[in-house]
């Protein structure tokens, strides 16, 4: 039978999805979850504002959304300090990643990244052609001094680090990015993804530094501002580097009715400032449960705690399960060493009932088998 030609490099990866979503455990259940605290959404929803903003922009969906995102560049300009020209608006920070990897790697350049940060970055790198090098965690925390060595040792054109860190939920303080990024070689972009910064009230923000070419630094409206459905994100960085952006982005592919949700969102400063406070407080609930059933909660910036089961990965898969078999949507890191855990996003207090009581339970069923 006749087929198209594809490139041998596209032909050679697997057809997989990085994350099995909500939606398909359901269809293969047959019945919804009674708490679906697994994919780090932010179930106490965007600001009433941004709502309403996107309930009337409804209307006019027959519009494309404006290809340079003027407004909410402006204003995340004003947000942030810096100009226009150091902002680029994606389809939340996945479809800025890919950009990214497409603008510095060609087939056979080296990229380095932590062994079992977010993992979607990687496929990026793969349909690039990019060599992935992997650097092993330390003390569940990406390893800052590690990373740069192998990136110089690798002569890498890209570097990754997610700050929070997902899947574990760790930081690094502004003092150590600052080292990190002071020591950075010519030649290697440091690229920062910064999705849970907005939930991470201990982390000391690091400044805006729009003259530094080498850094580029990734936000999002998917997590604190509760508007992950739109798909909205965006980079900071330097201005011709910035600009980059323009020659390959799908500059009609944002989301209207989001980008207007995105920029109402943003305008409502006291709602994010309340909603963090119910995060940091759910944060502190999932710690208390984990250890009255003898888990140990990893410190946390992001909207998620990672609690030690203080076995093997099969034995933290074993308690995935009995979750799941409870009605109790959570997830594990897929990362030897990693996943001795299991990770829980920050819910509701009714949420986080329905974990409280189905834990124990899944933990009986693990150490029966």
């Amino acid at each position: 039978m006749a087929k198209p030609r594809l490139t041998p490099l596209i032909e050679s990866l697997p057809a997989m999805v990085p994350f099995v979503g909500p939606e398909a455990l359901v269809r293969a259940r047959g019945k919804p979850f009674r708490a679906r605290i697994g994919a780090n959404e932010n179930v106490f929803g965007p600001s009433p504002r941004a709502i309403a903003a996107m309930a009337e922009a409804a209307a006019g969906n027959w519009m494309y959304a404006d290809p340079e995102s003027f407004e909410l560049r402006e204003a995340l300009a004003q947000f942030h300090g810096v100009d226009r020209a150091n902002i680029v608006v994606g389809e939340g920070i996945d479809g800025l990643l890919g950009l990214t990897v497409k603008l510095t790697i060609d087939p056979g350049d080296t990229v380095v990244t932590s062994n079992g940060t977010y993992p979607t970055f990687n496929f990026h790198v793969a349909a690039a052609g990019g060599r992935l090098v992997r650097v092993p965690y330390r003390d569940d925390r990406q390893d800052l001094g590690a990373l740069l060595d192998a990136a110089i040792a690798e002569d890498a054109r890209l570097l990754y680090v997610c700050n929070p860190d997902n899947p574990m939920g760790s930081f690094w303080q502004a003092d150590k990015l600052q080292e990190l990024i002071a020591a950075l070689p010519d030649g290697l972009l440091l690229c920062l993804d910064e999705a849970y910064c907005d939930t991470a009230t201990a982390m000391q923000p690091l400044a805006f530094d729009v003259g530094n070419s080498q850094v580029i630094r990734m936000r999002t409206f998917s997590k604190a501002y509760g508007l992950a459905g739109a798909r909205i994100g965006y980079a900071v960085g330097e201005a011709g580097l910035i600009a980059q952006f323009e020659k390959v982005r799908n500059h009609y592919g944002i989301n209207r009715v989001g980008q207007i949700g995105a920029l109402a969102a943003l305008g409502d400063q006291a709602y994010l400032a309340d909603v963090v406070g119910r995060i940091d407080r759910a944060r502190g609930m999932l710690g208390d449960i984990a250890l009255r059933n003898g888990l140990q909660p990893l410190p946390s910036g992001a909207n998620f705690v990672a609690m030690d089961c203080g076995h093997d990965g099969a034995y933290a898969r074993r308690v995935l399960d009995g979750l799941l078999a409870r009605d109790v949507f959570a997830r594990m890191p897929g990362t030897a060493g990693l996943d001795r855990c299991i990770r829980v996003s920050c819910g509701t207090d009714a949420d986080l009932d329905v974990f409280a009581a189905a834990l124990p339970q899944a933990i009986a069923d693990a150490d029966a088998e």
